[in-house]
This record gives structure tokens, C-alpha cells and sequence, in this order.
């Protein structure tokens, strides 16, 4: 097994391991410290049944099932815990989340109380030419942070919406509009520190909806909208290019990641697991 770093300020491919086959303690132990150290890592060409793929995912913790909204039902009932991302139509049915939709930079399911710790994106059915993943580092973000704009986000607290997805798509039970305060959602520092690499890093969630607690929403607007030009205004970023069998896992505390608008004329098939933490996101001591 080797360890490849991007050349970006985080990613990292590990090759010549086939993710079908037990790993050793020592092959997973080495796994887990490069996925600390680079937040992502890629494996390309493996070829891997549902039971394997969760069964390699499983080894970094519990996985969460599959989320749904109110009332949603998972694409398949007998793997809950896998989600399937695809912009595919079967005899009038989607086979899968999300669609063809553009999705802006977000941290997977900040919207609950615990959000998962990574994410495990597999890639079964690939377009040619559109669907490339990019994510940014939330380590860099923060330490790249004006000193004022630090001191001033120090000890605040975001609520992040729960009633829309990454696409901006109504999830199922909630209604159109909310204000700031009876909105659905959870609410997180502003910043965080990563429980095993001790770094500081932004966690924003999504913009969309997003509402520093306690603000007016005139003042919550302000800051966010100064966070998020903040980060959109620097490339700490690594874009994964799809290919047929690659596997992705990204650390969700300190990454953001965003897709791109997908060909409707390619089909797109993904698998994604999901894996839950011990504890919620917490600020620094």
C-alpha cells in the first residue's frame, strides 16, 4: 500500500489495495492516519458488492442510516445505511437523491444534533463529462481568517437548516418558509476543533437558510455572507475527477464539497455511506 498526496492542500490516494479484501489492523491503523492527516483520500478501481462496501466503511464507526427527511423512505429498504446519489429515471421513478441539481459547498447533514463524521462516496456509474466533486479545506479557511473576523466569530453559534437539501430541494415534511427562530435545525460552533487532530476549522454547513443564533437576521446575514466571501475568495480546494470504481471518504468536520451540475444525457450512480461520531461538533476550550 503507498500513500500519494494530491499536491493540494488536502487529498490523498492510497494505492495498490484492494478495499474487497480484509484489511490488517496495521493496513486500516495506516489508512485512518493518512485520512487525518490529508481529510480525504481516494481509491481507484475497486470493485466492490454492497456487503463489502459497507463492510470497509463500517471499520471507521457506526454508520448513520441513510437520511430521508420526514416521512422519506431509502431507495432500498434492505441497505438503509447506503444512499443512493443518481440522477437516474426508472419508468418514471428516480432511482436516486439529488438529481442533476448544482450543489453549493456544504458539510453533510449539519442540520442534526450529531452529524456524521465522514462520508463514503463509491462511484458505480460515471458521466463523461460532468459530476466532478471538488472540496475545500474548513482547516484552511480558518486559519487563513482576518484576526478581527477570528475575534469576532469567537464563541458564536450557527443554526443550520434542516428543512432543504444541498440541491435547495424541500425535503419531505417541512414547509416552504420559517423564520430564524422556529426554522428546523440544528445549532453548531461557528468554529470547531477536530477531536483527533486538535486543528480549528470553520464549520458552516451550507449558506442557505443559515442563521447565526441570537442575530438579528439583518446581522446574521452580514457575517455569514462575510464568511462565505471569505472562503469563495481563496482555492483551498482539490477536485476529484470521477472515475468508474473510485471511492472517496472525506472527513465532514474540517471539508467542505460541492458537485457540479450534472448532464441529464449521462447517467450518474452512486453509493454513499455515512459514518456517525461520537460527539457533536465542539468549539474550542
Amino acid at each position: 500500500m503507498q500513500i500519494k498526496p494530491t499536491g493540494s492542500c488536502l487529498g490523498a490516494d492510497i494505492l495498490d489495495i484492494d478495499l474487497s479484501q480484509e484489511l490488517s489492523d496495521q493496513q486500516f491503523s495506516d489508512i485512518v492516519e493518512a485520512w487525518h492527516s490529508f481529510s480525504i483520500l481516494r481509491f481507484r478501481k475497486q470493485e466492490l458488492s454492497d456487503d463489502e462496501f459497507v463492510n470497509f466503511s463500517r471499520r471507521f464507526g457506526s454508520l448513520d442510516l441513510a437520511p430521508t427527511g420526514r416521512g422519506g423512505k431509502p431507495f432500498n429498504a434492505s441497505r438503509p445505511e447506503i444512499a443512493i446519489i443518481s440522477n437516474i429515471i426508472v419508468n418514471g421513478k428516480k432511482a436516486g437523491s439529488l438529481g442533476n441539481s448544482e450543489l453549493v459547498w456544504h458539510q453533510d447533514m449539519s442540520y442534526v444534533n450529531l452529524p456524521p463524521k465522514a462520508s463514503v462516496l463509491y462511484g458505480l456509474e460515471i458521466p463523461k463529462s460532468s459530476g466532478d466533486t471538488s472540496f475545500y479545506s474548513a482547516y484552511e479557511a480558518y486559519s487563513a481568517l482576518p484576526p478581527k473576523l477570528k475575534t469576532k466569530i469567537n464563541g458564536l453559534t450557527c443554526k443550520h437548516d434542516a428543512t432543504r437539501n444541498s440541491a435547495g430541494e424541500l425535503r419531505v415534511g417541512y414547509a416552504e418558509t420559517y423564520h430564524n427562530k422556529e426554522r428546523p435545525g440544528a445549532i453548531h460552533p461557528l468554529v470547531i476543533l477536530h477531536p483527533n487532530t486538535k486543528r480549528k476549522a470553520l464549520y458552516l454547513g451550507r449558506r442557505p437558510n443559515a442563521w447565526i443564533y441570537g442575530f438579528s437576521s439583518k446581522a446574521s446575514d452580514a457575517l455569514l455572507d462575510e464568511l462565505w466571501d471569505h472562503i469563495n475568495s481563496h482555492n483551498f480546494t482539490w477536485t476529484q475527477n470521477w472515475e468508474k470504481g473510485d471511492l472517496v471518504i472525506w472527513d465532514n468536520r474540517c471539508t467542505f464539497h460541492r458537485r457540479e451540475k450534472l448532464d441529464p444525457s449521462q447517467n450518474r450512480l452512486m453509493h454513499r455511506t455515512q459514518i456517525a461520531d461520537d460527539y457533536p461538533p465542539t468549539a474550542p476550550s
